[in-house]
């Protein structure tokens, strides 16, 4: 049975700012582009959550909820220099960490020795060093399960911790919503509904084969999650799946012309960020999304194994067949990753090293 530690940095890019500039403390405040510029809400601390301002919100309409809102600019470097230190202080502990963004992040302590191995200790261990070293809180999910430890570590928010022990887990996950699963959308969440499914403990009554004919793959992972389990381990080097560059426009545009302008001012640093980022990599689909007035959003995307300016207008006029009079606010192009390149390239080192060696 493994121990996996979820640790969740609380309101993590506001926390900063609010550690920095003390007279920003006790005032709902969120860090985010201007609402005169189309910003959207990075995130926000738990003063202004009180008025249901959310993080991918509008800053425009986080305002409106929130008059006195304060709305600080990021500033990435510092984010990314603390994340340093969080991960530092982790490694003191293990080298299986998978880190899921800067302010989070899965931890393998199966078989750390610290704190007589006790998961529980070590994860208050780490939280009181983050403390120390940064003057942040986080939050931390204790359990033998990744997705269980992720729902942990934000049931006692701000500054807590929840632990789930292997013995919990069947009566835990019999009254778990399935909203709380990783990967159930409000659109997924809705169709489970229609079925007369909101927890896991429905799932595990309800007939296999309906599931898996209705959902497929996710059906199946499905029905493991609604009994707890998840084989998944530890991936201390992830594969960037992707790259891509998105811009949210001052005005809305409506037209093809408008669009295509965007959108090749988008593709020098969509090359750049692919070869700064994935150079050794070869691409395996293209991808155009687009987000309207009314905050929906569509993508369409092909197979491609280079970056064509010609694919791009052809998936965007796709695209623009959903638009359906609306405004577009965004415009976003990226690349799939072919993630098969790497592990040929280590295959092919390693034939080189067997001839050197005479085999």
């Amino acid at each position: 049975m493994r121990k996996i530690i979820h640790i969740d940095m609380d309101c993590y890019f506001a926390a900063v700012e609010m550690r920095d500039f003390p007279e920003l403390r006790g005032k709902p405040i969120a860090v985010g582009g201007r609402s005169d510029r189309r910003g959207v809400i990075s995130t926000c601390n738990y003063e202004a959550r009180e008025y249901g301002v959310r993080s991918a919100m509008a800053s425009a309409y986080a305002l409106r909820l929130c008059p006195d809102l304060i709305l600080v600019p990021g500033r990435m470097a510092v984010y990314k220099s603390v994340s340093q230190q969080i991960q530092s202080i982790f490694r003191q502990y293990t080298d299986l960490i998978e880190p899921l963004s800067l302010d989070e992040a899965y931890l393998d302590v199966t078989d750390c020795q610290f704190s007589q191995g006790s998961a529980t200790l070590m994860a208050a261990e780490i939280r009181d060093k983050i403390f120390v070293e940064t003057g942040l809180t986080a939050s931390a999910g204790v359990a033998p399960v990744k997705f269980l430890a992720k729902i942990a570590s934000d049931l006692n928010k701000p500054n807590g911790q929840y632990v789930i022990l292997p013995q919990m887990i069947p009566e835990f996950v019999k009254t778990l919503s399935l909203n709380k699963i990783p990967g159930v959308g409000k659109v997924t969440a809705q169709k489970l509904a229609d079925l007369g499914l909101h927890t896991c403990g429905d799932v595990q009554g309800f007939p296999d084969a309906i599931l898996l004919a209705k959902f497929g793959k996710f059906g199946a992972s499905l029905l493991e999650r609604a009994q707890g389990i998840d084989a998944r381990g530890i991936y201390p080097h992830r594969e960037r799946k992707s790259v891509g560059v998105e811009t949210t426009l001052a005005k809305d545009i409506v037209t093809l012309s408008q669009c295509q302008s965007v959108m090749e001012s988008l593709i020098p640093e969509l090359s750049k960020r692919v070869q700064r980022s994935a150079k050794d990599r070869k691409i395996s689909k293209q991808v155009v999304k687009l987000k309207f007035n009314d905050f929906k959003q569509t993508t369409i995307e092909h197979r491609s194994d280079e970056i064509s300016l010609t694919l791009f207008y052809i998936l965007l006029e796709q695209a623009l067949e959903r638009r359906h009079d609306r405004g577009i606010r965004l415009i976003g192009i990226s690349v799939g990753l072919n993630h098969e390149d790497n592990n040929q390239k280590r295959i092919t080192e390693l034939k080189k090293a067997q001839l050197d060696l005479g085999f």
